[in-house]
């Protein structure tokens, strides 16, 4: 049996049933307590939407804490992407009942991923046969973009974030997955955030509001 995902969420602000759902996937180590607290960041600004931060299915290998989503102690890219291929069936099971759950449809969704949770979000977001609203890749990078061009099947808005100052990720990541994306024709924009690390930060936070109303709701909650 493989593991079911589940997590904290937050329910909308309004207090009225979700008419939209953020799901949030953290990075490695991390747990989804660590990503449900952007919710009250975005919450004004997204007010009938529910947001859920599912624990990654894997206990970490690196700590004695955290999840993952797929391990890294192989870095070889064949070894990485056999991972991520183990872990987006539970990541799509995830999505599946989650927009049933909440008679909700995949244009009503986006996915927030930071980290290894952006590398998820992508790779899953890109090959769902039916396009979620948008997906937000903070400090993350698009893996295996060279399987883009056979396995796409559709093309979310997307916006991608990552610091200067990343020790973790690369920022020269972002450029790669930029080109990768507009060379499939997804629609991507990119933030610089100088100066920043392996984290988010304000200029992200508002951002990335911004983009979520956008797909979510066009101008107007």
């Amino acid at each position: 049996m493989m593991p079911a995902l589940s997590g904290p969420s937050r329910p909308p602000a309004s207090g009225a049933r979700p008419s939209r759902l953020v799901i949030l996937l953290h990075g490695l180590g991390a747990d989804g307590n660590d990503l449900i607290g952007l919710a009250p960041y975005w919450a004004r600004l997204l007010p009938t939407t529910e947001f859920v931060s599912p624990n990654a299915p894997f206990p970490c290998d690196m700590a004695p804490y955290g999840y993952q989503w797929f391990t890294v102690q192989d870095r070889n890219p064949t070894a990485v992407l056999a991972g991520v291929r183990a872990a987006a069936p539970l990541l799509d099971t995830f999505i599946d009942d989650a927009l049933a759950q909440r008679a909700l449809n995949e244009g009503d969704l986006a996915l927030v991923g930071f980290s290894q949770g952006t590398m998820m979000s992508l790779f899953v977001g890109l090959r769902r046969a039916k396009q979620v609203a948008g997906i937000i890749g903070f400090s993350g990078r698009l893996l295996a973009p060279e399987l883009l061009a056979s396995e796409l099947r559709s093309r979310p808005s997307t916006l991608l974030v990552h610091g200067t100052a990343d020790p973790l990720v690369p920022y020269e990541s972002l450029a790669a997955a930029e080109t990768a994306l507009r060379d499939a024709e997804v629609p991507v924009d990119t933030l610089t955030c100088p100066g920043v690390g392996h984290s988010i930060d304000e200029n992200g936070l508002r951002q990335g509001g911004a983009f979520l109303k956008s797909v979510l709701y066009g101008t107007t909650p």
